[in-house]
């Protein structure tokens, strides 16, 4: 699976580019500058979640685990509500597509809390096989049962 997301992410960054030179050219006489720079900040996002996604597919493919899936998935859901809702809004100037960026920006959102191990209501316990617990040893806060699938470790 760390080949699906690593090709997500060169897929996403590429069309990011793509889009990117598409309204750097053919959009800069068609748009008012502040839909333009909403379209650039849906191609800064894209390009920013697409490298997160060549990451994962290298984390995953380092450390394997559940918790990478659901981060990829979610970073994906993430590109595609948040950009394409700004492209969107951009490109028709219908101000109510605007709505629909910020289930993006919480998708984003979604992925740090499954990285750091401080979901708002762990609710990564629905996933099948990880549990997630958060401890303070020495400073950090530790994954337990999810990134390697192992047996809970209590620290003192």
């Amino acid at each position: 699976m760390a080949r699906f997301w690593f090709g997500m992410g060169c897929l996403m960054v590429g069309l990011a580019v793509a889009a990117g030179a598409f309204g750097a050219h053919g959009l800069k006489q068609r748009l008012s500058a502040d839909l333009l720079a909403v379209f650039e900040t849906g191609v800064r996002y894209q390009i920013l979640h697409g490298l997160g996604l060549v990451a994962l597919a290298l984390a995953m493919d380092r450390w394997g685990g559940a918790v990478f899936q659901w981060a990829g998935w979610l970073w994906l859901a993430g590109i595609l509500l948040f950009s394409g809702s700004l492209y969107a809004l951009s490109l028709t100037g219908v101000r109510s597509l605007g709505a629909v960026t910020p289930l993006g920006a919480c998708a984003f959102c979604w992925v740090g809390d499954c990285w750091s191990g401080r979901p708002g209501g762990s609710w990564l316990d629905c996933v099948p096989g990880c549990r997630v617990r958060s401890c303070r040893y020495r400073g950090m806060l530790v994954l337990r049962g999810c990134i390697h699938g192992k047996k809970q470790r209590r620290h003192r």
